[in-house]
């Protein structure tokens, strides 16, 4: 089994103050204080989304989808920013069902974000409607439109046209949608995937998941927790892709989905 007691002294060791309060949440439900808060926050543009280090002050659908991420895990979707930030997914999807970052950004969005990119089109219709599937927020509709497109594009053997993590978050989506078939086709091609997986993603995908309501004795989630037990440190944390900057994420991560 995971060493949650492990992982939760990485979290502190390594964390700051915002990072320690998602812990809090996590374990306690306890509420952050209202500077933690408006730390996490802050940078919101007055039309709801937040801009990504790359698109300048353009709001972003993947910089607004990371900071919903970190807002979840303080429990603060309920609040006004987060609010305003689904509204602000709601307003930029398209007729399809699916999400693109502004045309503006096409000269500075890295590849998983570039307009016009199939790949980054689905991905980022995976993240939005992820998270205004697992918020709760009276945005039905537009959450069943992303669930749809994700299901229209998935392939006859249960792949997606697109990254690793758009394929846990669409799983996610769907069954959050209750299109538990098409959701299931893709957790089959996930679970073959998982002994290849970093760390960082076992723990995001299971994360995922989980929020989205699979039981905790779900078969994939069972396989990935083995996963992450096999692969954590001595130190109590994993490593991460993205680089030691980000390894405190994936505890947070690895946390929501052994809890």
């Amino acid at each position: 089994m995971v060493d949650m007691d492990a992982a939760i002294g990485f979290v502190v060791a390594h964390g700051d103050t915002v990072d320690r309060a998602r812990l809090s949440w996590l374990r306690t439900g306890a509420a952050p204080q209202s500077d933690v808060l408006a730390s996490a926050e802050v940078g919101q543009a007055p039309d709801g989304g937040w801009p990504a280090f790359w698109a300048g002050d353009v709001a972003s659908v993947d910089a607004t989808c990371f900071r919903l991420a970190e807002l979840d895990d303080l429990g603060a979707l309920d609040r006004p920013a987060a609010r305003k930030a689904l509204d602000w997914l709601v307003a930029r999807q398209r007729p399809d069902g699916s999400w693109e970052e502004d045309e503006s950004l096409a000269g500075e969005a890295p590849d998983w974000a570039r307009p016009g990119d199939p790949e980054a089109t689905y991905y980022l219709t995976a993240s939005a409607g992820y998270w205004l599937s697992v918020a709760d927020a009276g945005h039905e509709e537009a959450a069943q439109a992303a669930a749809r497109h994700l299901g229209e594009q998935m392939r006859p053997d249960g792949t997606w046209p697109s990254y690793l993590v758009a394929g846990w978050l669409a799983a996610a989506t769907l069954y959050r949608r209750t299109l538990f078939y098409e959701s299931a086709r893709m957790q089959v091609v996930l679970n073959e995937r998982l002994p290849g997986m970093a760390p960082g993603d076992v723990a995001q995908l299971a994360a995922a998941l989980r929020r989205a309501g699979l039981a905790d004795d779900d078969w994939l989630l069972v396989n990935a927790r083995q996963r992450l037990t096999a692969t954590q440190r001595s130190d109590g944390g994993w490593d991460s892709d993205a680089g030691d900057a980000f390894e405190v994420h994936v505890a947070l991560a690895a946390i929501r989905a052994c809890r």
